[in-house]
């Protein structure tokens, strides 16, 4: 199908995005790599009245470090990301899951950013950025503000960037020397998640000193298994160790059900998939 007719504009600067956000009001849409947008329009399951594009606005692109915190520019593209050799040295987890996002093509247009604000519950960024701790930084009219991974995401393609605002950039706090490992569960190759556990892991002497892990597609937004998390401290990274503590992996999950599979075959998988994790960023 052909979207509805819409104004089309492409700024070259943030203050020039946010003066058309506001131009525009309710009746505008954002469009970052378009990778989900655009399928969107052509459906008409949604018809703004003006597009603004980012894909001009530099300062929202590239990757740097800030003492102890990787900065990734929202418009990032996956490309860019798992070409970067401060976000593999310190950010693994994070270059694992982009990884395996989709196809090259989709990774050579799509952007770290615009996936997070999609905030598709079934995407491979949230879970990684939920549990590497991120914080992400949203702009407005007001100035800027700083929102932890945990309060971003607020509901089913729902997050804290408001109207008229944008995500600028994310900032992933260092993990240096931590063994990651993005675990994907799908039918078909580059299809969304079914469901996907990133887990991040501080070995010390052969037992696990801290843990992290990201829950993908096990509920309407992206999800951390603390009650994993608290149970592998101090534990050996042996897989009867880990088999224990990750038992408890789908407690306080919602998952979906749908033609892939119920909620209690998800929860199962993510039992599975949360060990194979835990235990391959562990080194065991």
């Amino acid at each position: 199908m052909i979207p509805a007719p819409f104004d089309y504009v492409a700024p070259t600067s943030v203050a020039d995005a946010l003066a058309a956000l506001a131009e525009a009001g309710d009746d505008a849409k954002v469009m970052a790599g378009g990778q989900s947008l655009l399928p969107i329009l052509r459906m008409r399951l949604n018809a703004p009245e003006k597009l603004v594009d980012l894909g001009k606005v530099e300062e929202l692109k590239g990757i740097s470090e800030d003492g102890d915190h990787v900065v990734i520019g929202a418009m990032t593209t996956y490309t860019d990301v798992l070409a970067s050799e401060a976000v593999r040295q310190h950010a693994s987890l994070l270059a694992a899951a982009v990884a395996e996002v989709a196809d090259p093509q989709i990774r050579h247009r799509g952007t770290v950013g615009g996936a997070l604000v999609h905030a598709d519950p079934a995407g491979d960024v949230g879970a990684p950025a939920l549990a590497l701790d991120c914080e992400l930084v949203i702009v407005g009219s007001g100035g800027e503000r700083t929102v932890a991974a945990q309060d971003f995401f607020t509901d089913l393609f729902e997050t804290a960037v408001g109207d008229g605002e944008l995500l600028k950039a994310i900032r992933v706090p260092k993990h240096t020397g931590w063994g990651a490992r993005y675990e994907k569960f799908v039918r078909v190759a580059h299809q969304w998640s079914i469901v996907a556990v990133g887990a991040t892991v501080r070995v010390e002497g052969g037992a696990i000193a801290e843990a992290k892990i990201g829950l993908t597609n096990m509920g309407s937004t992206p999800l951390r298994a603390t009650a994993v998390e608290q149970a592998l401290v101090g534990k050996p990274a042996t897989d009867e160790a880990v088999r224990e503590a990750c038992a408890a992996a789908a407690e306080g999950t919602d998952p979906p059900s749908d033609l892939n599979g119920d909620a209690d075959y998800r929860k199962h998988l993510a039992t599975v998939l949360t060990r194979r994790a835990v235990l391959a960023a562990a080194g065991a």
